[in-house]
């Protein structure tokens, strides 16, 4: 391994990105002629923040560092480099929440290490490498850009590919609902899912996709509360019932559910669960309405089991800093 100059080891990258909500596929099933395909959302918060130097010998710490030593060695291979690194992370997303922590992740450092080396990779160039997007580009959307974004589903092997990205309204807020003991699926429970879901029709995925293209990003555009949530809350039911069998029911934690279920007697209509969940979510138009909501739903989970944290959306993408001898450069 070869051994850092000064110079190296005074440099250092650091990079800040954000959660994700995922609302749902238009084919969920993968089996249609234009599979997946996907609407979500950027917060800005929670957050993953790392900073990445070269090093005499790898150290690597935080959460998730081990998770994170897998990306970057397994994108230093990949890139012939033979350096050693320092990898700190300071705060990460919640791993199996449903806010697409591991995409996160995996692109912080492949961004880092890019910085740091002087590569020329984008966000799909990591993704690809790291194994992450197959079915959603929707982390590596929002990674890019933030807002709120629609990708393509894969195409002929290829990564999805941002088909539209509108900001999210400055005033609106989100309810996110916490369960700490309750994990959504991943890895080969997340795959064996997929497997055993039945084929969805042409037909449901073509009108799933015509009422977010139609209705609920022009709402977006217009500032139209009641359309956007509306059209949110009706894919969301559709993924609930097309999950239910795999994950234990329409919401994996029954507890972030009795929320929900309250939050919808109390006239919410834009709520449901980020990917396979746990974390629950609900919309607000104002800050005002989201403490309304927050009270809400401290009311209805008694047991105190759950976190509640009201955010906003997010529509920047991912922070780069490039700290040199003392000087800082952000691309």
């Amino acid at each position: 391994m070869s051994q850092p100059r000064k110079d190296d080891l005074e440099s250092a990258v650091s990079v800040a990105t954000t959660a994700r909500l995922h609302f749902g596929f238009f084919d969920p099933s993968g089996r249609t002629a234009r599979p997946f395909g996907s609407f979500g959302l950027s917060l800005d918060r929670p957050w993953t923040r790392l900073t990445l130097q070269h090093a005499r010998e790898d150290a690597f710490s935080g959460p998730e560092a081990e998770r994170a030593a897998r990306y970057l060695r397994a994108l230093a291979e990949a890139q012939g480099l033979d350096s050693a690194y320092r990898l700190d992370i300071s705060e990460a997303i919640p791993s199996h929440a449903g806010l697409g922590s591991g995409t996160q992740l995996a692109l912080a450092v492949g961004a880092a290490v890019a910085a740091l080396e002087g590569l020329d990779l984008s966000p799909a160039d990591i993704a690809r490498t790291l194994g992450r997007g197959a079915r959603s580009g929707i982390g590596i959307a929002t990674f890019e850009t933030g807002g709120a974004v629609l990708d393509s589903g894969p195409r002929d092997g290829a990564l999805p590919q941002l088909v539209a990205r509108v900001p999210f309204p400055s005033s609106w807020r989100t309810l996110l609902i916490f369960d700490p003991e309750t994990k959504g699926l991943d890895g080969e429970d997340e795959i064996a899912a997929f497997e055993a879901s039945p084929a969805y029709s042409e037909e449901a995925r073509a009108a799933l996709e015509a009422r977010i293209v139609e209705r609920a990003l022009p709402a977006l555009e217009t500032g139209d509360f009641g359309v956007f949530c509306e059209e949110v809350g009706y894919l969301q039911a559709r993924m609930g019932d097309y999950f239910a069998p795999r994950q234990g029911g329409v919401y994996t934690s029954p507890r972030v559910g009795a929320v929900l279920d309250a939050l919808r007697a109390a006239g919410v209509t834009g709520l449901g669960q980020s990917s396979w969940g746990p974390t629950g979510f609900a919309f607000a138009q104002s800050e005002t309405e989201a403490q309304r909501l927050l009270r809400i739903a401290s009311d209805a989970d008694a047991g105190a089991a759950l976190q509640l944290l009201v955010a906003k959306g997010r529509n920047e993408g991912a922070e780069i800093t490039h700290s040199r001898a003392g000087t800082t450069r952000r691309p």
